[in-house]
């Protein structure tokens, strides 16, 4: 199991404002610049990962570590994967209450993008880390409730994995399977030869996080079973 914390943030003032929509030189730009100051001050993003080898496979499920996940994409994604490696990363416990922030509508917005961006950073570093210690080559990656096929319920089977996530970055799974705190992402990152996106499969509409156009052929085309 490895922890990965003190990952770099970078907190720029004229592309934060351009992303918010933000005018420069404004009140509203003053506000933002103290509420970065603040945040830099605490952020503290964390990652965890552990390296997991597969044992045995169903037609839809896979057994890793001895552990057992029941989804037809994420089988047939490790059809010739003998290793994975489950992750959490997180915003930080820190972000959760920042002094100046007090329920204000605008500055609980900003706080937010604060937070993606804290979160973005620990998933690039804990996929680079993976990349420089492991060498994998491509790899792609999958959260459980990302898809129906591979359903939230099973965050506890990918917590099993990885142990004490709480203890060792902070992160606690509710009894409804969401993570606290709400910036934090759960997955397993796969070598692969063929890049996939969870979001290939998903057809909801408007989605503001997605990173790969809907394919409505795919899942007939490799997943569905012959």
């Amino acid at each position: 199991m490895e922890i990965i914390t003190n990952i770099p943030v970078e907190l720029n003032l004229d592309r934060i404002c351009s992303e918010l929509h933000v005018s420069p030189g404004g009140e509203d730009a003053k506000d933002l610049a103290d509420l970065i100051e603040r945040v830099s001050a605490v952020v503290n993003p964390k990652a965890i990962y552990d390296i997991c080898y597969v044992e045995d496979r169903t037609a839809g499920a896979v057994t890793i570590n001895g552990v057992t996940f029941t989804s037809r994409v994420l089988r047939v994604n490790l059809d010739q994967v003998h290793r994975v490696f489950p992750f959490v990363v997180t915003c930080g416990r820190e972000l959760e209450h920042v002094p100046g922030v007090d329920g204000d509508p605008l500055r609980e917005y900003w706080l937010d993008h604060l937070r993606i961006a804290a979160l973005r950073a620990a998933g690039e570093r804990v996929r680079a880390h993976i990349e420089a210690t492991f060498q994998p080559g491509r790899t792609s990656s999958m959260s459980p409730g990302s898809l129906a096929d591979w359903p939230i319920t099973q965050q506890t089977q990918l917590f099993a994995l990885l142990g004490d996530v709480e203890g060792a970055i902070g992160v606690r799974l509710t009894d409804s399977f969401l993570m606290l705190p709400m910036k934090s992402v759960s997955g397993m990152h796969f070598p692969t030869e063929i890049s996939f996106h969870s979001c290939s499969l998903c057809p909801r509409k408007d989605c503001p996080g997605r990173s790969a156009p809907y394919d409505e052929q795919l899942y007939a085309e490799r997943y569905a079973e012959g």
